[in-house]
């Protein structure tokens, strides 16, 4: 069974950064593609980045872009999203998932519903 495992949350103050790291073992990371989410209290889970696979397309939520990139190094099996110029408007938990690259071939990865594997989140919380 595939586990994603996050790590890298945290407190920080507006402005800063945090990278979160996204796990992946006993399965190829390059036969996936991986998702990155979150939740804050009282809000519905929400997608936050994603990268397909087979061509390393990404999406970002406008809330995100071009201050959030995610990244992937197939050789350790790990997926990062990089967060810079951090707003308290992003505390949330925030989740990695996974979803078969083949069975969603050519298809945005935005969908939440098409991620059959999840983490168990990380919290981050951005404070001053």
């Amino acid at each position: 069974q595939l586990q994603p495992v996050e790590s890298g949350g945290g407190s920080v103050q507006p402005g800063g950064s945090l990278r979160l790291s996204c796990a992946v073992s006993g399965f190829p990371l390059e036969s996936y593609d991986i998702g990155w989410f979150r939740q804050a209290p009282g809000k519905q889970r929400e997608g936050v980045s994603c990268m397909v696979s087979i061509d390393g397309s990404t999406h970002y939520a406008g809330s995100v872009k071009g201050r959030f990139t995610i990244s992937r190094d197939n050789g350790k099996n790990v997926v990062y999203l990089h967060m810079n110029s951090l707003k308290p408007e992003d505390t949330a938990v925030y989740y990695c998932a996974a979803r078969d690259s083949t069975s969603y071939s050519g298809r945005y990865c935005t969908m939440i519903s098409e991620y059959g594997y999840w983490g168990q989140g990380t919290q981050v919380t951005v404070s001053s």
